[in-house]
């Protein structure tokens, strides 16, 4: 008689262990120049100013010019984080993007070779809009694993480059834009120490939020991309509920993980996707509005810049301040997702 198979134990993830903690103690920004209006985009589009707004939340957008690309933004940000930390060096740079500079290489190394990081370990994250929380996360298990003192993690997106620009349904959400944090060695019960992680995917739902042409899968058949299969595309209805679900459900695992409940937490930084997504996170969390920081009407969805430059905007007018808790949440294609949780430090964002 054959044996029952062995069913083995998998003790799922847990927090870091108590003595090393990864620390923001630097924040950057940078956007572009050019400021894109709801007129801009309802003067060439079959929509109006009123309809983008009230559906998203967003007044105006920025988009790169021409010849300016992601490592350009990337560059500027990570810049100015380091100023922020009043650091001229770190050990490692995670670049989360969707919009690399080109498909091969990376583009982390040549953001970290132009601010000067010569000797620094650099590579990319995709995770789509959860790409700076994946980041983050990176980051965080470098300094974990003893591979790195300081890291800089940086999310920066030219989503232009890759929408068409005749969609109602993308040209007038995303922007274009870059947010960068320095992360160093530090203890669990410093200002800026980050908690646990959360961290998940649904592949099954890939195609949710995809570019369809120019990866492994169209080129491999011999034939020529179909016309607009280069361009972004998103379900949006089916990315909406799922948004919500998902970031909602993160939230709550994220915060069992730190032994904290909703009501410690003083503020919520998620991903600015649209203005009814973070409208009904709160309502799946029981929360106050008031609670979320919002900056989308400003820059629309900037992807993986989105929560950097968030957190950078609510510094900024006061509504961070230093030892508030508060709890960092995305969902982007993948599917995608992610949360983790700090005592805002006292830091100056750049």
């Amino acid at each position: 008689m054959n044996e029952p198979a062995k069913v083995l134990a998998f003790p799922g993830p847990r927090a870091p262990e108590q003595g090393v903690a990864s620390v923001l103690c630097g924040l950057g920004t940078w956007l572009p120049p050019k400021v894109v209006t709801n007129a801009d985009v309802a003067a060439r589009l079959d929509t109006s100013e009123e309809w983008i707004r009230g559906r998203t939340g967003i007044r105006e957008r920025r988009v790169v010019e021409p010849g300016t690309s992601t490592s350009d933004l990337a560059v500027e940000a990570g810049q100015r984080a380091l100023k922020s930390a009043n650091l001229d060096q770190v050990d490692a740079v995670v670049l989360a993007t969707t919009t690399p500079d080109r498909p091969c290489p990376a583009t982390a190394p040549d953001v970290a070779h132009r601010i000067g990081l010569e000797r620094a370990a650099a590579f990319d994250v995709n995770a789509v809009c959860t790409g700076f929380l994946y980041g983050l996360a990176a980051g965080s298990g470098l300094i974990a694993a003893g591979v790195a003192e300081r890291v800089l993690v940086i999310g920066a997106d030219t989503f232009s480059t890759i929408t068409d620009p005749n969609s109602r349904t993308t040209a007038a959400i995303f922007g274009d834009g870059a947010g960068a944090v320095v992360l160093r060695a530090g203890a669990p019960h410093e200002l800026g120490a980050l908690g646990p992680f959360d961290l998940g995917s649904d592949g099954q739902d890939a195609d949710l939020i995809m570019v369809p042409a120019g990866g492994s899968r169209q080129r491999s058949t011999g034939e020529p991309a179909e016309p607009g299969a280069e361009y972004f595309t998103m379900a949006g209805k089916a990315v909406f509920r799922k948004a919500i679900f998902q970031m909602a459900g993160s939230a709550q695992t994220v915060l069992r993980k730190a032994g904290l409940r909703l009501r410690d937490v003083d503020r919520f930084v998620i991903h600015q996707a649209n203005v009814r997504i973070i409208n009904g996170v709160a309502d799946m969390l029981g929360q106050p509005v008031a609670k979320f920081v919002r900056n989308i009407d400003q820059v629309g969805n900037t992807a993986a810049a989105s929560v950097p430059l968030a957190m950078a905007s609510a510094a900024e007018s006061g509504e961070l301040r230093a030892g508030q808790r508060v709890l960092l949440g995305a969902f982007g294609g993948g599917l995608t997702w992610g949360s983790t949780v700090l005592r805002w430090p006292d830091i100056e964002a750049m």
